[in-house]
Order: C-alpha cells, then structure tokens, then sequence
C-alpha cells in the first residue's frame, strides 16, 4: 500500500504540473480532461493520506511498546492501539476501494432518457413523476439539467422525454438506474379503486464529446417539421423541429424544444453522439466478457430493476433486495439511500472480483 501511495503522490503531482503548463490552456478538451483526472486522483490521495496517518501512529505505538518500560505509559500506548485499530482498518478498506479499476465514463456528463411502457396514459403519468424525481435529484447533486426533447402523452405525462445531466460523476451515479421500473398504484381514472401495473423504462447514456464520436455528415439523413405540442408561437409555426437518422446503425433522434433548427439540430447530434458511444461500449464489453462483474444484476434493459408501491409507500430495488419504506421522499429525489445502496453493491462486487484474482 505505500508503493500504491507514491504513487498516487507522484500522479498527483505530475497532473499538477500540466495544468500548470500554459500550453495545456491552447487544447480546451485536453485540459478538461486534465483537471477531471487531477480533482479524480486528488480525492484518491486524500483517502490514502488519511490510511497512512494511521499506519504511521500505529507503528509509532509498536515501537513504543518495545522501548517503554513504565508501566502506566505502556497501559496508554495499549489503550491508544486499542482505538486506533478499528480506524485503521476502516482507512485500509477505503484506500483499498479507492484502487479499483476506475471507469473514465463514469467521470461524465448524462444523457437521460424516460420512456413510458406497458399501461398505456397510466405508464405516461408515471413517466413523467419518474422524469421529475431525478431533476429533484440532480439539483440536490449541484448538477444542471437540460430539457432535450419530451412527447407528451394524450392524456397528460410523457410517451418520451430526454434530458442533459451535467455534473461531476453524473453518468456514475445515474447509469445504475437504467432498466424497467414498475409502479403499483390504483391510477386516477380508475373508477373501482383497483390497483393497476405499469411500466417505464429508463435510459442512461454517457454524454460523448465531438472527439468521441466522429459522425460523417453523409451518413446522416436531416429532415426538418413543425413542431409538436405546446410551445412559444415560433415553435408551432415553423419547420424548426428536427429528425437526425444515422444511416448505418438505422438510429433516429429527433429534436423539437428549441424554437432555432439549428440548436434543435445540435441537441439531436448530442444525444446521436452519446447513443453511438454507448452502442461502441457495449460492443468492447462483449468482446471482452459476457457481462462485467462489476455491474449490477445484468444491465439488460428488459429486465425489472425496481418497483415502486404506492399503496404500501414502498421501493424495491430487486437486484440488490433492498426495500425502503418511504415512497414520497424517494419521488421527492431523495434517492440518496437507494443509489448508495447500489454503490456499495457494487464496490463490494468489484473487490470481491479483485480479491479472487
């Protein structure tokens, strides 16, 4: 641990150095990356910085041991040990953690996508208190959100909506949420009072920058319409609203929130740009293995990550069986002790891979 601590130091020190580097200021991307990487690697080294304190005390004590011989100051050093040692060995499984393999997209901003599912306007209505929950839970993050496209149902929610999430570790702590969620509640229009079933799914994508998708402008078909639903008068009178097909992959992306073409056509590309960095993920990923360990449950988009109840106020996330009983803060965006939850499944898989290596 103390050559994984040299050089976490000597990393450190090294990104310090570059952004130091006036010439590191002429490549814009690069020196986000940069500064990314030295806040990433800086929070590391205070985690090993925080282990090596203790260590350091700990062997201080044994040597003490060896040397003391009044009685009373060896019955302090003992008692000293004594509380060090559970402190110690919290500060060695989170230097421990810290080591693991670190996803760079994790590191990025999101591309979050709400569809409605099974259930008709009811699928719809969840839809969107789903989309409103985690806009809850991005502005308890300090994260910005960003309205990309929304379809709205016939009767009220969404059929679609997409959104930018911008923030440190936003991809990281929403791709979790990617899969089938399921509500049970007796929905307004039910005139017998019986409880309904509906789904929604949920999509989470890293956002691509330009340099990490090249997309060629002859492999894209752009058609232009009137916008849809409700909006400014601008929005509804002219062919601002635009669809992007990527002709190789067949994949559509469509845009009509801007009232401008052109930002409609810019955010279409952004979200194309993700969903091709997620289709060049998940290709490399099988390549390499039929599902990384690290992941939890199997990340297939069909399968039925949690359910929320409305009767009972309950959450259950089924693939780590966790069940909270506090429905309205979780829609309220306190999703804090679900998402945590699943971190910590997660790490904990992760160095149980590592430690069977």
């Amino acid at each position: 641990m103390i050559e994984n601590l040299r050089s976490l130091r000597e990393a450190y020190r090294e990104l310090g150095d570059q952004l130091s580097n006036p010439a590191s200021l002429n490549d814009r991307e690069n020196y986000r990356m940069l500064t990314r990487e030295h806040s990433r690697v800086g929070k590391q080294l205070k985690v090993a910085e925080r282990w090596f304190h203790y260590h350091e005390q700990e062997a201080n004590n044994r040597a003490l041991l060896k040397s003391e011989k009044d009685p009373e100051v060896l019955e302090l050093i003992r008692e000293d040990l004594a509380a060090l040692e559970p402190k110690l060995e919290e500060a060695a499984a989170a230097f421990e953690e810290i080591l693991l393999p670190h996803d760079p997209n994790d590191d990025r901003d999101a591309i979050l996508e709400v569809r409605a599912g099974t259930g008709g306007d009811e699928a719809a209505l969840f839809a969107e208190e789903l989309a409103r929950m985690y806009l809850r839970y991005a502005e308890r993050q300090g994260w910005k959100t960003e309205l990309i496209d929304a379809t709205e149902g016939t009767q009220g929610g969404y059929k679609e909506v997409i959104y930018g999430v911008k923030g440190e570790g936003a991809f990281g702590m929403l791709r979790w949420e990617s899969g089938v969620h399921r509500v049970q509640r007796v929905p307004a229009t039910e005139a017998q009072g019986r409880i309904h079933t509906s789904a929604v799914t949920v999509a989470v994508l890293p956002e691509a920058e330009e340099v990490d998708v090249q997309i060629n402008e002859s492999e894209l078909r752009i058609d232009v319409f009137r916008a849809s639903g409700p909006g400014g008068q601008s929005v509804n009178t002219t062919d601002s609203a635009v669809r992007v097909t990527h002709l190789p992959t067949g994949l559509v992306v469509q845009c009509q929130d801007e009232k401008s073409q052109h930002k409609n056509k810019a955010k279409a590309l952004q979200v194309l740009r993700s969903r091709l960095l997620e289709h060049a993920i998940a290709e490399q990923d099988a390549k390499i293995a039929a599902e990384r360990k690290s992941q939890v449950g199997t990340g297939d988009r069909s399968a039925k990550i949690r359910t929320y109840n409305f009767p009972q106020s309950r959450v259950t996330d089924h693939r780590i069986g966790l069940t909270v009983h506090n429905l309205d803060a979780v829609m309220a965006g306190e999703l804090d002790d679900v998402v945590d939850a699943i971190q910590a499944y997660r790490r904990e898989e992760a160095l149980a891979a590592t430690r069977g290596k």
